[in-house]
């Protein structure tokens, strides 16, 4: 009789220990569904923002191809690329503007665009040889000619940073048009910002400045200043992929 309340009593105790096993690994398996649960909707989130994206950027490109009239291919757009809403708008706003001179820095598609849109002069500085290249070579397969790519490696400033080369600001004087889309953020830290002192003072009265990548701090920040230095303009931040930012003379100035 002992033995069998000895074996009823450990049963009782294996039992409770199933119970409370299967209760812990019950809430375990709970809070890893709700942990999958949260993974799988924010995932789910971002493949919906990203085809937002895509689905934008194609309405931008079907709006941009028949002002462009291609005769070839165009590269790859998006990435460290313009994306096809930063060039309808730079077309737009060329087409408006109507720049005797247009100055960028970064040559690629944008070149191509302000070449179609209207610009009468272009010069595009570019610090790397093969992408100033590749825009001379996709150029000419667009027959446009009378482009001034300007090649030269980055240079070191005084102040410690690099940037294009002094000898390429040649005939730099009244611009009507500067699109400031270059040198890259791997350069250097702040790598468009010396376009405040360097390239702001050779604008022209009633000059346009259009900014791409203002969403990330370094070129919002020169946005910012440029338009301290301006105060007869207003700025517009367009809600684009990588954020463009539009400053522009007051109405009426």
């Amino acid at each position: 009789m002992e033995l069998a309340w000895i074996a009823a009593g450990v049963a009782l105790l294996v039992l409770a220990y199933l119970v409370r096993s299967l209760r812990a690994l019950h809430r375990k398996i709970n809070r890893n569904a709700d942990r999958v649960s949260r993974e799988l909707s924010g995932q789910t989130s971002r493949i919906k923002e990203e085809i937002g994206h895509a689905y934008h950027q194609v309405e931008a490109l079907e709006q941009l191809l028949p002002i462009l009239k291609l005769k070839a291919p165009l590269p790859a757009s998006r990435g460290w690329a313009a994306s096809p809403d930063f060039l309808l708008a730079l077309s737009h706003i060329t087409q408006k503007v109507r720049p005797k001179l247009a100055v960028e820095l970064g040559s690629g598609t944008s070149t191509l665009v302000l070449a179609k849109s209207g610009a009468k002069k272009i010069i595009s500085l570019d610090h790397s040889v093969d992408f100033g290249n590749q825009t001379k070579e996709m150029l000419a397969s667009h027959g446009v000619r009378g482009v001034d790519i300007r090649i030269h490696e980055l240079e070191t400033y005084p102040q410690g940073y690099k940037w294009y080369a002094k000898s390429t600001f040649k005939g730099l004087a009244k611009i009507d048009l500067l699109v400031i889309d270059g040198p890259p953020s791997s350069t250097n830290p702040d790598a468009r910002y010396p376009a405040l002192a360097h390239l702001i003072p050779l604008l022209s009265p009633k000059a346009t400045i259009v900014l791409d990548d203002v969403f990330r701090d370094e070129e919002r920040k020169l946005a910012d200043d440029i338009l301290a230095a301006l105060p007869g303009h207003t700025m517009k931040i367009l809600a684009h992929e990588k954020g463009t930012a539009v400053i522009a003379p007051r109405l009426g100035k």
